[in-house]
């Protein structure tokens, strides 16, 4: 769920940033070295290091967990973060207009039962002074912010020469030939954390990439390396003298020991007049088994965010992830339910981590945000039996809108640009790469770093995005680069095609995602979505897809369609007295004879009634079931629902098209 804020005096919070830092004295006076444009961007790390006395792999390894050594083209990341090195800067975080992804409005609780909940609007928080070290490494190095941003070989000497800073303030030994294990205090600090868990957390895992090595070429076509150092052990200690507060770990904690992570909680608070906020008191998995884990992103800076949180009159999640350091702070425990996903069938069955950032603005996601997201969701996954695959780890740009009325105004993050690939990696997920294009399915997977669709909109309307790896196939209604993308009927019920617009993503899919094979020519592979055929260039020397196999759901025999739904609630007999029964209302699609989807569960019909504070309403905090059974399908760009009496299960390879 996007989190809604609204622009305040950027001066006057960034002042109270800057004002709050430690005045910084240049390392040298004299001008900075011309970079060797000669020089290829690993022998650039091996100079720098050398000029401001920090070891290389230190350097490499604080570089690899901030941008993984990418450029991003001089745009900055989701917590205003550029170049290769992450130098942050506040005043751009605080001139971002947060806000919803587009003029749809969407009730996060998703349940029509209770009224919806006004989430129109908040206020600005200031951002940590952590968020303002490109002014700082201005200072240190002699070259201007403009050339910090833009230029990764200065953006590399500005990373330099605060980690260089950060070693003579704890007075530890310098020089690109001394300890590495030594510079963990450093390493710690460039994190920007604002305590000792965070901090150490960060280090950690530059350390852990130092023992195990890195490869990789970059976004601008660098081939970079970090030789492995298994043995290095650092030295701890250093830590203490960053003087940083320690957080109270309580028991319950629902986090990996490995990660830092906070309990800063969601009120529950009784607010009269029959309303209450923020979430739902429930006893899951016993009272009803967790399905989902939702990705979102945040639209707002982390300060913000935990400030929405708190707020018994706004809604809620259940993790919220800090962008420059990766930290975690829960608010809502897994056995009760928060209003995030804007399906309250989704939501009842799901848990839903925030994570700092802006999908419409074409900023990019940290390494370190990734990591602990990846080992929260792993963490997660395996306590509660949730499958690491894109049917259950969905973003929520994949949940379905309830009802007909309200799929338009559904939202669409963590966007196009959140890498699905590298974040399942990260997870360890196994994947089944064992079809044929005979198998039925196919699975995309476009290289993100070189896929690069032409959105526009990210910061102006008709306006080319910044251009960037992404994990969004666009789709066509014909094998063809210029044939009109499909048409999503919700979204525009007139027929015409869907848009380049960032958030229109009516004729996407997304990498990890599942779809039954439609057709096949030359190069260009048809998959069955939205009841059409949709087309995307897959060919054979750069594929976009892998062939895989599975459950595929067709209509019965006879049934030329059949309903699609958002929500999987059972039929009206289940219903006790007292307990209003919730329609079953399909939603705009339907599901022709001879098509095929993919599958990814078959699940009970089932309604968790939840309207007041107290559970005193007759059937309150009880899971309504049915004998109805549901199907879940990957339909289009988001997941949907079939009547399992409606359909067919067949392996994907029979009835394949040849």
């Amino acid at each position: 769920m996007p989190i809604l804020t609204s622009p305040t005096s950027r001066r006057i919070l960034l002042a109270a940033v800057v004002a709050g830092a430690t005045t910084i004295v240049p390392l040298t006076t004299t001008a900075p070295a011309a970079a060797d444009t000669s020089a290829t961007r690993q022998q650039q790390y091996a100079a720098v290091a050398a000029e401001y006395g920090v070891p290389e792999s230190v350097l490499l390894g604080v570089s690899y967990l901030q941008s993984r050594w990418d450029t991003n083209a001089g745009t900055p990341s989701t917590s205003g973060g550029y170049g290769p090195m992450h130098l942050t800067d506040a005043e751009y975080v605080l001139s971002l207009p947060g806000g919803h992804h587009h003029d749809g409005d969407e009730d996060p609780r998703g349940d029509d039962s209770r009224p919806a909940r006004d989430v129109d609007s908040a206020p600005d928080a200031p951002p940590a002074a952590s968020l303002q070290t490109l002014d700082t490494a201005a200072g240190l190095t002699g070259v201007s912010e403009e050339a910090l941003r833009d230029d990764p070989v200065a953006n590399i000497r500005g990373g330099a020469a605060l980690l260089s800073s950060y070693q003579r303030d704890l007075a530890g030994p310098t020089g690109s030939a001394s300890d590495p294990a030594a510079w963990y205090g450093a390493v710690a600090r460039y994190s920007g954390a604002d305590s000792a868990d965070a901090a150490a957390a960060f280090a950690n895992e530059v350390y852990r990439t130092i023992r195990e090595g890195a490869s990789r070429t970059t976004d601008d076509g660098q081939q970079i390396a970090l030789a492995p150092h298994a043995d290095l052990v650092p030295v701890t200690s250093w830590l203490d003298r960053l003087g940083l507060r320690k957080l109270a770990r309580p028991d319950g904690l629902e986090c990996p020991e490995d990660i830092s992570c906070e309990w800063i909680p969601a009120p529950y608070r009784d607010l009269g007049n029959g309303d209450y906020g923020n979430h739902d008191l429930s006893d899951r998995p016993g009272r009803q088994k967790i399905e989902y884990i939702v990705i979102h992103d945040t639209e707002g800076s982390y300060a913000t965010t935990l400030r929405l949180v708190q707020d018994p009159t706004y809604v809620s999640w259940n993790y919220t992830l800090r962008s420059v350091d990766g930290h975690i702070a829960q608010h809502v425990k897994a056995k009760d339910v928060a209003w995030h996903a804007g399906n309250w069938y989704v939501n009842a069955k799901a848990i839903g981590l925030e994570h700092e950032g802006f999908a419409a603005q074409g900023t990019w996601y940290t390494e370190a945000m990734y990591r602990t997201s990846a080992k929260l969701v792993r963490y997660l996954a395996t306590r509660l039996g949730i499958p690491l695959d894109r049917h259950h780890i969905i973003g929520h740009d994949n949940v379905p809108g309830t009802v007909a009325a309200n799929v338009r105004g559904m939202h669409w993050d963590p966007g196009p640009y959140w890498d699905w690939d590298h974040y399942f990696d990260l997870m360890k997920a196994p994947e089944i790469d064992t079809g044929t294009p005979s198998t039925g399915l196919v699975r995309i997977d476009p290289d993100f770093a070189t896929n690069r669709p032409a959105f526009t909109g990210c910061v102006t309307a008709g306006v080319p995005c910044p251009s960037r790896g992404s994990s969004a196939v666009i789709l066509r209604s014909a094998p063809s680069h210029t044939a009109p993308l499909v048409n999503d009927i919700a979204l525009r019920p007139n027929g015409t095609p869907n848009t380049m617009h960032i958030s229109d993503h009516g004729a996407r899919a997304s990498t990890g995602q599942t779809y039954a094979i439609a057709d096949r020519q030359g190069d260009w592979t048809a998959i069955w979505y939205l009841g059409q055929k949709a087309w995307f260039h897959n060919p054979a020397d750069a594929p976009t897809g892998k062939w895989t196999v599975g459950l595929v759901a067709t209509p019965k025999p006879g049934k030329a369609t059949i309903p699609v739904y958002g929500r999987a609630y059972p039929e009206a007999a289940a219903y006790p007295a007292g307990v209003p029964y919730q329609t079953i209302s399909p939603l705009q699609y339907t599901l022709s004879a001879g098509q095929r989807y993919a599958v990814g569960n078959v699940l009970p019909g089932e309604y968790y009634r939840a309207t007041t504070f107290d559970g005193s309403s007759p059937g309150d905090w009880t899971v309504v079931r049915g004998e109805m059974e549901y199907v879940q399908i990957q339909f289009g760009h988001r997941v949907m629902f079939v009547n399992r009496d409606d359909v067919q299960l067949l392996p994907s390879a029979v009835g394949a098209p040849r």
